[in-house]
């Protein structure tokens, strides 16, 4: 239990705080210190968010943030800068990707440059008594790697792993727990799950988020909290993948899986997921495998729900070369090269604009690699696709439903649930038009 009296007599406020990362955790994370008049410094590689933020803008689509932001930038709490500077916290919000496929199990093993990237940018301005918390999720390990990285950039600092809690740098992780889209509510009534190196590490992390999380503060160390985003998020992937497996299932069988699932849920203790086109996002569709790289013969059951989500989009894929067949069959005097397809939602999730990782946007982009005809696109949170999506054409709703042969729903964003295609040449993998 934390000794709050403990926290009270050794309380150093926190005058300015660096987020170092301003995505869709880092931004509004500073944001949110910023709304509670702390100087925040945002850091970022990427000058063009730099920029938009220091004009009162974002340059990431999540309700309620611009509002917030611009208010902070306005009043003097927040800038953004691409150089770290002094300040009494550094919380680090940067990506984990995964590095190429180069072992015979086919198991992703996790990049954390970016981390380390980050602990060497801070490390020169970084001063007796800070406070450094990783928020990216990140493998069981790598908030210790993290400090041996600080520690060999900074020997004349003394850290946790070494010194103990008479350290001169406390360290700390606390994975981000919010859902996009809700994040300014989450980021504030969500529990948070700290995990300090040591006990005087946690002290101090929760003496930095009370700032402005109204929810519970649980200490644990940085490992265990390491584990339990991974945890949470595998938990999730495992329960779709049952819900994707049964879809595919159903298909063959001939039986209609919504309804399926529907009678399935009214036994009071069973909540079976529903479908979809695959898993996407910066977390569901990644964080298991942290657990798979570090644990291959121990997380089968893990391993496998990945791959049934995995394979998810080449099965849609391959319903769509189907319908294809299907409708030159019936219209012969057609080719191929003149049958529109509309994919409706490119997002991984929604009502959002984020394409990280997204099952549909792959989808898209294969139908569009092996159909010689159109392939359209239609996503109400996306005004211009970025450059490297390439022969998919962006176009509103009404246009994609006149001009399109064949109909993929693979995101229900609220624009398209008060719609209703009715169409022969319809596949619907969020069971919204069926």
């Amino acid at each position: 239990m934390l000794n709050w009296e403990s926290v009270e007599k050794n309380k150093m406020s926190f005058e300015t705080i660096s987020v170092v990362g301003l995505g869709y955790i880092g931004l509004p994370t500073a944001a949110m210190f910023a709304s509670r008049k702390k100087k925040v410094i945002g850091v970022d590689v990427n000058q063009h968010a730099v920029d938009t933020i220091n004009k009162g803008q974002i340059h990431i689509v999540e309700p309620d943030l611009d509002m917030i932001v611009h208010a902070a930038v306005t009043e003097g709490y927040l800038k953004a800068t691409t150089i770290p500077e002094p300040a009494d916290a550094f919380l680090i919000a940067v990506p984990t990707p995964f590095l190429p496929i180069v072992n015979k199990n086919d198991i992703p093993a996790p990049d954390l440059k970016y981390i380390e990237s980050a602990a060497k940018a801070i490390a020169p301005v970084l001063k007796r008594d800070d406070l450094v918390i990783l928020e990216s999720t990140s493998p069981v390990g790598a908030t210790e790697q993290m400090a041996e990285w600080l520690e060999q950039a900074r020997p004349d600092l003394t850290f946790p792993q070494t010194e103990g809690e008479n350290s001169d740098i406390r360290i700390a992780h606390c994975p981000e727990r919010v859902l996009p889209g809700h994040v300014v509510r989450e980021l504030v009534e969500n529990d948070r799950v700290i995990g300090g190196m040591t006990a005087k590490c946690s002290e101090r992390s929760v003496e930095l988020y009370k700032t402005f999380v109204k929810g519970d503060c649980v200490i644990t160390n940085s490992r265990t909290a390491e584990m339990a985003k991974l945890t949470e998020n595998s938990c999730r992937d495992v329960q779709i993948a049952f819900a994707n497996e049964l879809s595919i299932i159903c298909d063959k069988l001939d039986i209609d899986v919504w309804e399926l699932i529907s009678l399935a849920n009214r036994h009071p203790r069973i909540n079976i997921l529903q479908p979809g086109p695959g898993v996407g996002g910066h977390c569901i569709a990644v964080d298991p495998w942290f657990i798979v790289a570090k644990t291959p013969e121990q997380a089968k059951l893990i391993h496998t729900a990945r791959k049934v989500n995995d394979s998810k989009p080449e099965w849609v894929v391959d319903k769509v070369k189907i319908a294809i067949a299907d409708f030159l069959q019936v219209n012969p005097n057609k080719t191929a090269k003149e049958v529109t397809i509309a994919c409706y939602g490119l997002a991984f999730k929604p009502d959002i604009d984020d394409l990280r990782e997204s099952p549909a946007l792959q989808i898209a982009q294969n139908i569009a690699k092996l159909h010689s005809g159109l392939t359209l696109g239609v996503e109400p949170n996306i005004r211009v696709l970025p450059n490297y999506i390439e022969n998919i054409e962006l176009l509103d709703f009404e246009v994609a439903r006149k001009e399109a042969d064949i109909h993929l729903m693979l995101v229900d964003h609220k624009e398209f649930k008060n719609e209703k295609i009715k169409n022969k040449y319809l596949i619907d993998t969020k069971g919204i038009w069926n």
